[in-house]
């Protein structure tokens, strides 16, 4: 007996794939403290959500960067408090990522603009989160110095994005690929 497997189903199966994937890149890092009070890491979890909005389009795409994202800052003490502030931002991440390179014109091309875009996106939601939430609401910080604190997290930000921008458009094209040649979709 032969079993059908269902576009929906096969959505499922991918975002809860990318999302493991996410959290799996978020752990690989590399934590420098840049203050007393806090720390900047070099990770590779905006790759994977950036191919998850290439690949699974901007709402599963979101779902999977923000689920993963999140899930790994609730497995560690520091950054559990801030876990729906993850989902939020890396889901815009692949929202804006999956938004660029929806179904139609899969090229390269298509696939960095797209990864570019989640990248400002989520460096832009990222670097406010920093100097309004973390650095005057919890810290009490006047604007000036909270705004410092974002001037500590720009190299690690800059270099995740970069990083992403160079191996997700190669990943989703290569996935991408493998799954037509074995026909397989997405969709």
């Amino acid at each position: 007996m032969e079993h059908k497997t269902t576009a929906s189903t096969k959505r499922i199966v991918f975002t809860a794939l990318m999302a493991a994937l996410t959290v799996a890149g978020s752990a690989l890092r590399i934590t420098i403290p840049v203050d007393i009070a806090g720390t900047t890491s070099f990770h590779l979890g905006n790759i994977m959500c950036a191919l998850g909005g290439i690949l699974l389009g901007p709402w599963y795409g979101a779902l999977a960067a923000g689920l993963g994202s999140a899930i790994y800052d609730m497995m560690n003490p520091l950054y559990i408090s801030e876990a729906w502030i993850t989902f939020l931002t890396k889901a815009a991440y692949g929202l804006a990522a999956g938004l660029i390179c929806r179904k139609s014109g899969w090229t390269y091309a298509r696939a960095t603009a797209a990864t570019v875009a989640g990248a400002l996106t989520y460096a832009a939601l990222y670097l406010a989160k920093t100097c309004f939430y973390s650095g005057m609401l919890l810290k009490g910080l006047p604007l000036e110095a909270a705004a410092l604190t974002v001037v500590t997290k720009l190299p690690a930000t800059t270099f995740n994005a970069v990083i992403a921008i160079v191996f997700a458009p190669m990943l989703a094209i290569s996935i991408r690929t493998a799954l037509e040649k074995n026909r397989l979709t997405l969709d």
